[in-house]
C-alpha cells in the first residue's frame, strides 16, 4: 500500500491493524467515543483510480449490463452485479499479481456495479413502449429515448444522493444491517488474504455450466425451457375445469437467483405466485362473467388478476415513503449545514470522508435538471409549459423517494423501485391528463418520465450500497462519486443497445412475428397502467384497490407487501424456481454439522449461485444474438420428450448446485 501519509494521521485514534480483516465494531454501533478504522488507513493516500481500475470497471459494465438486461426481461429479477464483479476484481489482481489492490477492487466494483442499476431502470418502463407500439403504431420510440432517460436518471440518482450520503453509511453505523454491502465488502476484504484463486476458478466453472446449459437450450431446445402441467392430457384438463396450472422455468440463471434470495423471501414471492394461480385465477374462472370463464388461465391472469399486484406495489411504494420521511428532514438539513460550510473551516474532512463539495453538488443537480427539461422539450412532448410540469415531476417524485430506495437497500438489500415507479406513472399520468396532454403523445411522455425516475431511484439504491462498501474499507467517496458518472454512461448505452436488439429477436408481446416474446413482467404492468388513463378506456380501479388493501393488511401482519405482491404479477413459471433454488440453499446450511461449516457452504454457495446466474445471463445474450444472426434448428423431438429431458435436465443442475456447495473443503485449492 502507498505509504504517503496526509496531515490529518491521528495514530491515537486510528490504530494500526490487520489490513485482511475488518475490525469487531465494523457492524456494531459505535460507543459515545469510539472510532471505526477502516482497513485502508484513513490518513494515507491509496491507489485507487488509475487506467487499470477505470478500464476493467469499463468492461464489466458493459458485460454485465447486457447480461442483466436480458435476465431482468425474461423473469422479471435483476441480479445485483456487484458481488460477481468484486470477485472477478479480486481474481484478476491475484492472477496479475497486483499488490495493494484493494483501492483499485473498490473502485472497478463502483464504476461495474453501474450495470444492475442502470438496468432495473431501464427494462421496468421503457419496453413498455414497444408494447404499448404492437398494438399502436403511431407511438415511436428510438435509442436516444432510452439512452437518454436512462443516462439523465442515472446522474439525478447519483447527484441527490450524495447529501444523503453521511447519514446513511456513518451516522446510521452499525444500525442497518446493508446484507449486499456487507458480502461485496467481504469479498473485497478477503482479496487481501490468500485463497481467492480458488474462489474465482469456482466462479469461472459454475458461469460455465449455468451459461451452456441456458444457451443450449434455449438455441437448440433440446429439453424444455419451462416444465408445465399443460403439456400433458391430464394437466390440460385440470387447466380447462379449474383454471390450475403449475409451470417452472429450468434455466440455470433463475435457480441461482433463487439461492441467492433464500427461502425466506422466495417463499413470499412465491407465495404472492400461487396466491394468484390458485386461488384468484380459478375463482375468476369459476365464480367470474361468462367471457372470463372461457379465458385461459394465462389470459386471465394477464388481463385481470396480475392487476390486484399493480395495486398492491404502488401502495407499498406510499408505505415506505411515509416510514422513511424521518430520514429525510435529518439527512436535508445535514446536508444544508455543510453547504453553509459550518465547521468546514475549521477541521477538512479526512480522506475517506470527502465527498464532492456540496456547493459543487448543487450546480451539477442544476445542470442535470436543466439537461432533463431540454430533454423533455426537444424530444419528448411538443408543449413547453407541459413539458414543464412533466419536468417538475421528476424532480419532486425523484428527490423524495430517493430515501425509500436507499432505506429499502440498508435493510433489506432490496429495491422497490419497480413499486415506486408505478405510483409514479399513475400520479403522473393523472396529471398529464388533467393538463391535456393524453392519447399517444401522453403515453409516450409518461413512459419516459417514469424511465427517468425509475432509473433515479435505482441508482440512489444501489449507489448506498458502493459508498457503504467504501465506507468499511476506507477508500475515497469522491472518487466513488466521480467516476461513477463514467459508469452510468457506459452502462445507459449498453441497455439501450441490448434492449434494441431483444426487442427485435424476442420482443415483448406476442404476435405472429415474436410467438415466444420475453416476459418483461414490469414493463408490461407499466403499459397495463398507462393505456387505459391515457386512451380513456376502462381502467381497473376496483382490482387496484383490492391490491391496495392487501398491502396494507400484509404489512400490517408484518408480511414484506412488496415481495409478495410483485409475485403476484409474475409468471408462476419464473416463480417456482425461486423456491427451489431457497430451499437448495436452506438445504444446504442445515445439513452441515456445525455453525462454521453452515457459513462456510453458504459462502460457496453464494458463490456458485453466482456464477449460474452472470453466465446463465450473459449465455443467453449470445442465444439472442445467435438467433438475432438468422440460425434457426429444427428440433426433432416431440413435445413430450422435451417435457422429460427439461425434467431430467433440471435434476441435474439442481444435484449440481446442491453437490458443488457442500464441497468447503476444495474452497481454496
Amino acid at each position: 500500500m502507498s505509504q504517503k501519509t496526509t496531515q490529518q494521521e491521528d495514530p491515537e485514534i486510528y490504530a494500526e491493524l490487520d489490513p485482511t480483516q475488518l475490525p469487531e465494531n465494523a457492524f456494531t454501533e459505535l460507543a459515545k467515543d469510539e472510532h471505526y478504522r477502516p482497513l485502508m488507513h484513513p490518513a494515507r493516500e491509496y491507489r485507487e483510480v488509475t487506467p487499470y481500475s477505470v478500464t476493467l470497471g469499463l468492461i464489466l459494465a458493459v458485460i454485465f449490463s447486457a447480461a442483466a438486461a436480458y435476465l431482468g426481461l425474461k423473469v422479471g429479477q435483476v441480479f445485483e452485479a456487484a458481488i460477481p464483479i468484486s470477485i472477478i476484481a479480486v481474481g484478476l489482481s491475484g492472477a496479475l499479481r497486483r499488490k495493494d489492490a484493494l483501492g483499485e477492487n473498490v473502485i472497478i466494483q463502483s464504476i461495474g456495479s453501474c450495470s444492475g442499476v442502470i438496468v432495473a431502470g431501464a427494462i421496468f418502463t421503457l419496453p413498455a413502449l414497444y408494447i404499448l407500439q404492437a398494438t399502436n403504431q403511431d407511438i415511436s420510440v428510438n435509442f436516444l429515448q432510452i439512452f437518454l432517460s436512462s443516462l439523465l436518471g442515472g446522474v439525478l440518482g447519483i447527484l441527490f444522493f450524495i447529501p444523503f450520503r453521511k447519514y446513511f453509511v456513518k451516522d446510521m453505523h452499525g444500525k442497518y444491517p446493508f446484507p449486499e454491502a456487507t458480502a461485496t465488502t467481504q469479498v473485497l476484504a478477503s482479496g487481501q488474504a490468500k485463497g481467492t484463486k480458488g474462489q474465482a476458478k469456482t466462479l469461472v466453472i459454475a458461469s460455465l455450466i449455468g451459461g451452456l446449459y441456458d444457451y443450449l437450450s434455449a438455441t437448440f431446445g433440446w429439453w424444455a425451457e419451462t416444465i408445465q402441467t399443460t403439456a400433458y392430457s391430464w394437466g390440460a384438463a385440470i387447466a380447462e375445469k379449474t383454471k390450475m396450472v403449475l409451470s417452472c422455468n429450468t434455466g440455470a440463471a433463475v435457480l441461482g437467483l433463487g439461492y441467492i434470495i433464500g427461502i425466506k423471501y422466495a417463499f413470499i414471492i412465491t407465495a404472492g405466485s400461487l396466491f394468484v394461480w390458485w386461488v384468484i385465477i380459478p375463482l375468476m374462472g369459476t365464480y367470474g362473467a361468462a367471457d372470463i370463464a372461457a379465458m385461459a388461465p394465462e389470459q386471465i391472469f394477464t388481463g385481470y388478476a396480475r392487476m390486484i399486484g399493480i395495486g398492491g406495489i404502488a401502495m407499498s411504494g406510499v408505505i415506505g415513503i411515509i416510514k422513511s420521511w424521518p430520514i429525510v428532514k435529518q439527512a436535508v438539513g445535514l446536508a444544508g449545514r455543510e453547504f453553509k460550510g459550518d465547521g468546514a473551516a475549521a477541521k477538512r474532512p479526512m480522506r475517506w470522508q470527502l465527498d464532492i463539495s456540496m456547493k459543487h453538488v448543487v450546480f451539477f443537480i442544476g445542470l442535470a435538471l436543466l439537461a432533463v427539461l431540454i430533454f423533455f422539450m426537444t424530444g419528448v412532448i411538443d408543449c413547453w409549459w407541459q413539458a414543464m410540469i412533466a419536468w417538475a415531476v421528476v424532480i419532486v417524485i425523484s428527490f423524495l423517494f430517493t430515501t425509500v430506495a436507499a432505506n429499502a437497500i440498508a435493510i433489506v438489500g432490496s429495491n422497490p423501485v419497480s413499486g415506486m415507479t408505478l405510483m409514479t406513472l399513475i400520479v403522473a399520468s393523472a396529471i398529464f391528463v388533467a393538463i391535456g396532454l393524453k392519447g399517444d403523445s401522453g403515453i409516450v411522455a409518461a413512459m419516459v418520465v417514469g424511465g427517468v425516475v425509475c432509473t433515479a431511484l435505482s441508482m440512489a439504491g444501489g449507489f448506498v450500497t458502493d459508498l457503504k462498501v467504501g465506507y468499511w474499507l476506507g477508500s475515497t467517496p469522491k472518487k466513488q462519486e466521480t467516476w461513477k458518472f463514467l459508469g452510468t454512461l457506459v452502462s445507459a448505452a449498453t441497455v439501450g443497445g441490448v434492449i434494441l436488439v431483444l426487442n427485435k429477436v424476442y420482443g415483448f408481446t406476442l404476435t405472429e412475428a415474436t410467438p415466444d416474446p420475453l416476459v418483461a413482467p414490469q414493463a408490461n404492468a407499466m403499459a397495463g397502467v398507462i393505456e387505459p388513463l391515457m386512451t380513456g378506456g376502462e381502467t381497473p380501479w376496483i382490482l387496484y384497490l383490492t391490491g391496495v388493501v392487501l398491502a396494507l393488511l400484509l404489512n400490517w401482519l408484518g408480511i414484506p407487501a412488496l415481495a409478495f405482491c410483485l409475485g403476484m404479477f409474475i409468471p408462476l413459471s419464473l416463480n417456482v424456481p425461486l423456491l427451489v433454488g431457497g430451499a437448495i440453499a436452506w438445504v444446504v446450511a442445515k445439513s452441515a454439522k456445525n455453525k462454521e461449516e453452515a457459513a462456510k457452504r453458504r459462502d460457496r454457495g453464494t458463490l456458485i449461485a453466482s456464477g449460474m446466474i452472470a453466465g446463465g445471463a450473459l449465455f443467453g445474450v449470445f442465444a439472442a444474438l445467435t438467433r438475432f444472426g438468422g440460425f434457426k434448428y429444427d428440433n426433432p423431438l416431440s413435445e413430450g420428450s422435451v417435457q422429460l429431458l427439461g425434467v431430467g435436465m433440471y435434476v441435474l443442475l439442481i444435484a449440481y448446485l446442491w453437490w458443488d456447495s457442500c464441497r468447503v473443503k476444495d474452497l481454496d485449492k
